[in-house]
């Protein structure tokens, strides 16, 4: 009998011998019997439907997250179940996307591409990063990512985290730094503590012209609020994330003044398969060798 049984979206995936390997191939999620699963990687993108699975697999001791954000799946974790986020394989995605986005905001690209549509040459003047002070709030690996990526800009990065290590500043302080800030990069797990972290309060402290980009989670930004504050032109957002998920086609956000709205693709990429196989078969070495994995969010017996 097998040590553990595997279900991942890959058929190909490397899986130490003593282990059975269950994929779509052999095991259509959808519509198999899921009892015999003990460690579970729901199909990236998948949601809350892949989550809910997990109700279906009365043995599964390891859940194993694609992505880095974990929010959504901590109510499906039960007494004994380990919780592993997929740390490190966005990293590069996510953050090539939060200087894209920031970028694209600044230099005016929905004009752009709005002028193009209508062939209208119209020239403008616009914002450059180099020279302003971005301040981005959550220094993990993604926050650390984005930093580096900013490293070849004439720029002042200024680190946030929730407990100051590490010679960055305490969220606690963010208060009195927003107002000197030009960019703010928002890249912290969605928790009781952060959601609406940038609410009307906050919102109102940021600098005049400055550019809000949430490449997070959505509810860390208090929406309506927002809408508010792009409407006065005071400030400009670019954001993968928003509050509500997919955004109806009939919110103000969609029509709101300078704002870049991305449809949370920041992992998404050609760089996903590769790096979430070699994390997930690098977990199942370390499980098959009786070692503690990576990336434990909940750890279980």
């Amino acid at each position: 009998m097998s040590d553990h049984v595997i279900w991942t979206q890959w058929e190909d995936l490397n899986v130490p011998a003593k282990f059975k390997k269950l994929s779509p191939v052999n095991t259509p999620i959808e519509s198999s019997d899921l009892s015999e699963i003990t460690f579970y990687v729901p199909t990236y993108m998948g949601g809350r439907p892949a989550l809910e699975l997990t109700k279906k697999m009365p043995n599964l001791k390891i859940l194993q997250m694609p992505n880095a954000g974990y929010d959504d799946a901590i109510e499906y974790v039960r007494e004994g179940m380990t919780l592993c986020n997929g740390k490190s394989i966005h990293d590069d995605s996510t953050a090539e996307l939060a200087v894209g986005l920031t970028i694209a905001s600044l230099r005016g690209f929905p004009d752009f591409i709005r002028n193009q549509d209508k062939s209208a040459w119209v020239h403008v003047k616009n914002q450059s990063i180099n020279d302003k002070k971005i301040g981005i709030v959550g220094f993990g690996s993604i926050g650390k990512t984005i930093a580096k990526m900013l490293a070849g800009f004439a720029v002042e990065i200024v680190p946030f985290t929730q407990s100051g290590r590490d010679n960055t500043i305490s969220i606690t302080d963010l208060d009195q730094h927003l107002p000197t800030l030009d960019i703010v990069i928002l890249i912290l797990p969605l928790t009781a503590e952060s959601k609406h972290l940038f609410n009307a309060k906050r919102l109102g402290l940021m600098k005049n012209g400055s550019l809000l980009v949430n490449v997070a989670r959505g509810p860390i930004v208090e929406t309506d609020a927002l809408v508010k504050e792009l409407n006065s032109g005071r400030i400009t957002a670019a954001l993968d994330v928003t509050d509500p998920e997919p955004l109806p086609s009939d919110h103000p956000l969609w029509q709101a003044k300078g704002v870049l709205i991305s449809p949370h693709v920041g992992g998404n990429t050609s760089a996903f398969e590769k790096r979430a196989k070699k994390l997930i078969e690098s977990q199942l070495q370390l499980l098959s060798e009786g070692k503690s994995l990576n990336n434990i969010i909940v750890a279980g017996k």
